[in-house]
Order: C-alpha cells, then structure tokens, then sequence
C-alpha cells in the first residue's frame, strides 16, 4: 500500500499537471467508488481544481467552493492520468473528466474493489474518512510523539501503523523507521527511554525525508521492493549496518523485519504469535 512518502510525491505530481482544470463531470464506474452521497458530485462539475493535496495515505483534490474528493488507493490502486478515457477500463473505479479532454482515472488491481472516494463539503477533519486521523508522520514534533507513545501500551511496530495515532506509516515505513531508530519492533511503546524516543523521531524525519526525494525523482508510484529499504524486502541477506542476517516475523498479512545486532542485542525473535517476544 503506498504510504506517506508516496503520496505526497504522487500529489505533487498530480498538482503538477492538472491545477487549475476545469471538471467537466465525475463518473463512478463500480458501485463500491463513491463512499458519500452528499454533497451531490454534479455540484462539482464545473469547478476549478484549487489544490491537489495529501492527509496520511489519503490524496486529496479540492475544487472551487471547498469540495474535497478524498481518496484512498487502499493496496493496489492507482490515480493517473487517462488519455484513452475508456468505456470500461480495466479496474476502473472513478474519472474526472475535465473539460480540456484530460481525465484522472482510478484504478484498482485486482477483486477486493476497497479503493475509494469521498466527497467533503468544507473542512476536511470533520469528516470520514479523515475524523479522528493522527498528524502526519512527518510533522510530529518529538514531545508529540512522547505523547503519542504513552497513550496505549502497545508493540512499537504495531502503534507507529495505527492511523489514529499516526498517520502515513505502513509496514515498509515502520520496519525501517525502527531499523534506523536501534530498536526492537516488538518493545513497548510506554517502556521507551528518553534517548530511544530522541532516536525514534530522529528516525522518522531521516526514514520519510529520504524515501520522499526518491519518490520526487520518479514519474509514477514505484512498487514497494523498489523503494529505499535496509530491511524490509531484505530477509535472510546481510544488514548493511553489521553484516547480521536480516530476520523476521511473519504474520498472515505481513513480515516484521529486523536486525537482530542492531535492534534486539543479537537476540532472534521467535517466528509465530504466541512465543513471548523479545521487548
């Protein structure tokens, strides 16, 4: 699923190209696209796009009159420009068609059909699917995060993912943001130190910040095994910290990956979900 550093590369190539468009209309084109029914999307339709933005993994297009088409691209969606605009696109979701001719098709690989849209009247934090949504990773300042690690006793790896608290971390993110950081993705978030909170913010300015000039550099969201990594996509080959082995844990959905010299003092954590974990 792209995460906060591509989306906000994949915006800013979005307002690149399209600011100021006139929409000419917004088709739905599979019933599970559009999650509102108010506002009406028609009122939109003629309106010029004002701003195209992100909140967490979200993508955000503004029109005139502060109408706002939240969407989400969920694990295999894209939004990209579409020249062929046609009548049954593979995967298509939604367009925007706009009245130069240009369109902004969104698509959806594969059966699940969980991309979606929303329409907003007004301010956006008000309501689904941004109410409620934690601050951007990326501006979190380090008392915030302090804050944020003692709201739940949870596994740091499990809490820096929960969108509530945090928005714009996925498990590519957090693997390497707790690689960078020299901690175990399985320590309490309310144990942490003073100097392990200090490394754990420094890391996700360091980890964000990069990932997001590489996703600058390209013209369309890159797949994840692409994507700058020390951990993640690397199990069983060398940390490029220490030389360890690279190791993991894996869950039905997704692989914790970790360094063991460098993140749990050379212990190997114990691969299913019912062993007691190193902390």
């Amino acid at each position: 699923m792209p995460e906060l550093p591509e989306i906000t590369a994949h915006a800013e190539r979005l307002a690149a190209t399209h600011s100021g468009a006139v929409l000419h209309a917004f088709r739905p084109l599979h019933l599970t696209a559009l999650k509102t029914f108010d506002p009406d999307p028609r009122t939109t339709h003629g309106s010029g796009l004002t701003r195209v933005g992100h909140r967490g993994k979200y993508l955000t297009l503004t029109f005139e009159g502060d109408r706002t088409y939240v969407v989400h691209l969920m694990q295999a969606g894209r939004l990209r420009p579409d020249a062929k605009r046609a009548n049954k696109p593979r995967g298509g979701m939604a367009r925007w068609e706009f009245e130069d001719g240009d369109a902004l098709l969104l698509t959806e690989a594969g059966t699940e059909r969980k991309a979606g849209v929303w329409l907003i009247d007004g301010e956006l934090e008000r309501s689904d699917p941004l109410v409620g949504l934690g601050p951007d990773a990326n501006q979190v300042s380090r008392n915030e995060l302090a804050e944020i690690l003692q709201r739940d006793t949870a596994r740091i790896h499990g809490l820096l993912r929960r969108q509530e608290y945090v928005a714009g971390i996925g498990r590519l993110l957090a693997n390497e943001i707790l690689h960078c950081a020299q901690i175990s993705p399985f320590s309490l978030s309310t144990a942490l130190d003073d100097p392990q909170i200090d490394r754990l913010h420094a890391a996700m300015q360091s980890v964000i910040g990069s990932s997001i000039e590489h996703e600058r550099s390209l013209g369309d969201i890159g797949k994840s095994a692409d994507r700058p990594n020390n951990v993640h996509h690397r199990v069983g080959l060398a940390c490029r910290a220490c030389e360890d082995e690279i190791r993991s844990v894996e869950y039905r959905r997704y692989t914790v990956a970790y360094c063991p010299t460098c993140q749990t003092d050379g212990k190997v954590l114990a691969d299913n979900t019912t062993s007691k974990f190193v902390k």
